[in-house]
Formats: C-alpha cells, sequence, structure tokens
C-alpha cells in the first residue's frame, strides 16, 4: 500500500520538471533579446552622427557663402601714415612745424640786425623816426600840463609832428581798482588831449616800473612801427630838436642801445632806498653793470622787438633801467654813451635836463 509520504513525493516529482524547461525556454528568449537591443540602438547612434556631420556641413557651407560675399569689403591693411591721418596726428604735426618756422622767424626778426619788420606794410607807410614815450602816474597832472605848455607839442602840433615822423605819448597803466576815479580821470584827460598811451595790463606802481618798460616797449613796437623808441622819465625837460637831429643822424643802425652809461653801487640792506632783492646775483663787489640811466635811454627797432618778443622770460631786477641793461647785455647790443644823454649835467651841448 503507497503510503502518504510516497505519494507526495511522486507529485512533487511530476511538478518540478516542466518547472526547470519553463526557466529554460525563458533564459533563451531574454538571450535573443540583447542583439536586437544593442543594433537599435547603433542605430540610433549612426542616425545622431550624420545628423551632427550634416548639420557641420550645412554650417561651413553658410560660413563659406557669407566669407565670399563679404571678402570684397573687408579693411586694408593700413600704413603708418593712413593710421596717423585717420587719426589726425599727421595735420597736427604739420601745423607744430609750422608754429615753430613762425616762431624761429620771428626771433630772427627780432634778434638779427640786418631783418627787420614793421607792424604796419612799410611798404605803404613811410617807418616814422621815433616813438618817445614820456612815463607819468595819476598825481602828475601839473606836470604834464607844464610839458604841454614847453616842449611838448599840443593838438594839431602835435599831429603834423606825427606827419614829419616823431610820436610824443604819455606812458601810464590802471589803477589796482580797475574802473575807479583814478582810470577815469586818465581817460577823460585822453579824451580832451589824445595823447596818451595807456598800457592796460599793466598796474601802474612804483615797484612795478621794469614790468612797466618791457609793456610799454611792447605796447610801443606794435602800435607804431618806428626807427626808435625813446623812454623819458617825467622829470625830465627835451630839447626835441636836438634828440631829434641826433635820431637823425643814427637812422639805419641798428641793436642801437642809448643813453648815459652808468654803473652803480647794489644795496644790499631790505628796507633802504633802492634795495635790490638779487642783490646776490652781482657778486662780491655788489656793483651793477655798465647800464643806461634810467631818465632817458633809446633803444632801436630790433632790440624793442626783441623785449616784445621775449618779454616772457626777461629777468626784471628792482629798477627798470637795471633791467633793460641786463636784457641788453645778452643781445650783443651797441652801447652808444652820449654825454648828450646825461640830463643831470653841466654840459651846454646836451638834449635834456632836470625839470
Amino acid at each position: 500500500m503507497e503510503t502518504l509520504a510516497s505519494a507526495m513525493r511522486r507529485e512533487n516529482r511530476r511538478f518540478k520538471a516542466p518547472s526547470a524547461g519553463a526557466a529554460s525556454a525563458g533564459a533563451g528568449v531574454a538571450s535573443g533579446r540583447v542583439p536586437l537591443v544593442m543594433a537599435f540602438l547603433s542605430c540610433l547612434a549612426w542616425l545622431y552622427v550624420a545628423g551632427r556631420l550634416w548639420q557641420d556641413a550645412q554650417t561651413r557651407a553658410i560660413l563659406s557663402g557669407l566669407l565670399e560675399k563679404n571678402s570684397g569689403n573687408l579693411p586694408k591693411v593700413l600704413s603708418v601714415e593712413d593710421k596717423l591721418r585717420n587719426l589726425g596726428c599727421k595735420e597736427i604735426g604739420r601745423k607744430i612745424v609750422e608754429a615753430e618756422m613762425d616762431l624761429t622767424k620771428a626771433k630772427s626778426e627780432g634778434y638779427l640786425w640786418g631783418n627787420r619788420t614793421a607792424a604796419v606794410d612799410s611798404e605803404k607807410k613811410q617807418q616814422l623816426l621815433a616813438v618817445i614815450g614820456v612815463y607819468t602816474g595819476f598825481g602828475s597832472r601839473l606836470k604834464r600840463n607844464t610839458f604841454r605848455g614847453s616842449w611838448m607839442p599840443r593838438g594839431d602840433a602835435l599831429k603834423k609832428l606825427e606827419e614829419k615822423g616823431v610820436v610824443i605819448r604819455f606812458v601810464i597803466g590802471r589803477s589796482a581798482n580797475r574802473g575807479d576815479t583814478l582810470d577815469r580821470n586818465i581817460d577823460d584827460e585822453n579824451r580832451r588831449t589824445n595823447d596818451f598811451l595807456i598800457l592796460e595790463s599793466h598796474e601802474e606802481a612804483a615797484e612795478e616800473l621794469p614790468s612797466k618798460a618791457k609793456i610799454f616797449f611792447s605796447a610801443a613796437v606794435e602800435a607804431w612801427d618806428a626807427e626808435f623808441y625813446v623812454k623819458v622819465e617825467d622829470n625830465i625837460n627835451l630839447d626835441l630838436a636836438g634828440l631829434i637831429e641826433m635820431l637823425e643822424g643814427r637812422r639805419g643802425n641798428q641793436g642801437l642801445y642809448m643813453g648815459c652809461m652808468k654803473s652803480g653801487v647794489v644795496v644790499s640792506e631790505e628796507g633802504q632806498q633802492w634795495y635790490e632783492p638779487e642783490w646776490w646775483k652781482f657778486g662780491d663787489s655788489k656793483t651793477y653793470f655798465r647800464h643806461a640811466s634810467g631818465s632817458l635811454f633809446i633803444l632801436s627797432n630790433n632790440l624793442a622787438r626783441y623785449i616784445n618778443i621775449n618779454s616772457a622770460s626777461l629777468q626784471s631786477y628792482a629798477h627798470d633801467d637795471i633791467s633793460v641793461g641786463s636784457w641788453m647785455m645778452g643781445v650783443n647790443a651797441t652801447y652808444v654813451d652820449d654825454d648828450q644823454l646825461c640830463c643831470g649835467s653841466s654840459r651846454q651841448e646836451k638834449v635834456c635836463s632836470n625839470a
């Protein structure tokens, strides 16, 4: 008789056999699917690579077409001169060269004896003999009236003298308080007499006399073309006919620095009269170099022009006559020491005297 245990073992063997076969069949199906999946993925990869290659080819074709179209618009290689011209540097350089040439020409005309320019066209207007500048101040009205009644012509006589080649003007600057009563009084006086040279850029003061010399000669040169420029102080009487005769005899001579030549002690003690702040520049002997007395001195045309051209760089000292003398030392001027120009001397034959 079959026992229960043997029956159960028999049933178990019957069910295990088909399960093993099914598992084997499933494994076979799974192993067959792998190549298909790999083939599918390969196809996708090939399609992706082919698409990218096609896109790159199209991009290259488009870029090549754009390059061909724009090849005619490519900028040419610029030379250095082209670049300078585009930047405007070449034009600026040309202007600098022209300015340097003009400056050289101006300096030569104001320095070399053989060259001479005019403030007006000399072919159209004859050169004057002299411009005489009489230094004056705000408080010197009585002196001016005295001169107008003695050696200095007035009104029509002054105009006729100018027609003959001699200009005379009172020289004055402006008040420290521009437009005040002092300035207005000078303007009113000038409207009546028309015999002033007013230095608009100069402040009238005793300590500014060296500056006044620069500005006077510059203004006179720019206003009139003359053979000579004369500086006279307002305490001097002139023998006008004698001065004109002296200058007529010197016509055509350039580089003349004329006056009553002197020297003198340099005052180094501050607070003393005639104190010279630059005293140490004159050596241990403390003596000034030879120069024309400030009462009256004369410069020829080119020396006055030299001052005008170089005024910004000329060294000034405490006194105007010393300052002018120092400027003349640097230009090889011809010194003319004439006793007739020594206004304080007792000599009879002279063209000036103390008023």
